[in-house]
């Protein structure tokens, strides 16, 4: 495929902060960006607002996405997390929403993220980077930017049945048929359990740079 600029893929589990990352740098790349688990979540969202189970065919949901789908604001709901895991599990839903993420890279290239970006959607990408985290991490980042507070009564439980989701939805991912979640053989993994924000971007930048250097030759 011929492209106007480098594609670098952002894979990684949920509230890893690849999705943070992501927008970070293409912001420094000046580059666009898209957050491609927002498509799945957009389709969910159609297939829960038509009175459908998610987990039943939504192809057809997945080839009348429109951008204003993608810009509502009740995509981040836990009913419609769940129902982008059921339809991101479906060949078909996948396979309709390929040729979006693939246009939207052409011009310009793109930072995209998402789970299977290095491995299904860009297996040429010129970076790819895999962002993780311990699932208790990713728990106790959930809460907080659900404005959680971890002095209260019930922060212990709500902290345990945020992690017991993750963990959930990290093996739906990774034991799905189509596009499981894995790390590319040639992906640049970054933990990042003990880094903040910062210090995960730098890392990134440095990693892309070093490779965009060797890819140009």
């Amino acid at each position: 495929m011929t492209r106007g600029g480098p594609v670098i893929a952002v894979d990684g589990p949920a509230a890893a902060g690849k999705g943070t990352l992501a927008r970070r740098l293409a912001e420094a790349l000046d580059l666009p960006y898209l957050d491609t688990g927002l498509l799945y979540r957009a389709v969910g969202r159609l297939a829960l607002d038509a009175g459908q189970d998610p987990a039943q065919p939504a192809e057809r949901f997945a080839e009348a996405l429109m951008p204003a789908d993608m810009r509502r604001k009740d995509l981040r709901t836990p009913d419609v997390a769940l129902a982008a895991s059921k339809v991101a599990a479906q060949p078909a839903v996948r396979a309709a929403l390929v040729e979006t993420q693939h246009r939207f890279a052409t011009e310009r290239g793109a930072v995209l993220d998402g789970r299977d970006i290095g491995t299904a959607i860009f297996p040429d990408a010129d970076v790819k980077l895999f962002i993780t985290a311990s699932s208790a991490t990713r728990a106790l980042r959930r809460f907080l930017q659900s404005g959680g507070d971890p002095t209260a009564a019930d922060a212990q439980t709500r902290l345990r049945e945020m992690e017991e989701a993750l963990h959930a939805r990290d093996e739906a991912d990774a034991s799905r048929e189509s596009a499981p979640l894995r790390v590319a053989d040639d992906a640049h993994v970054i933990e990042t359990d003990t880094l903040d924000a910062q210090a995960v971007l730098a890392e990134a930048l440095r990693v892309t740079r070093e490779r965009l250097v060797a890819v140009r030759g």
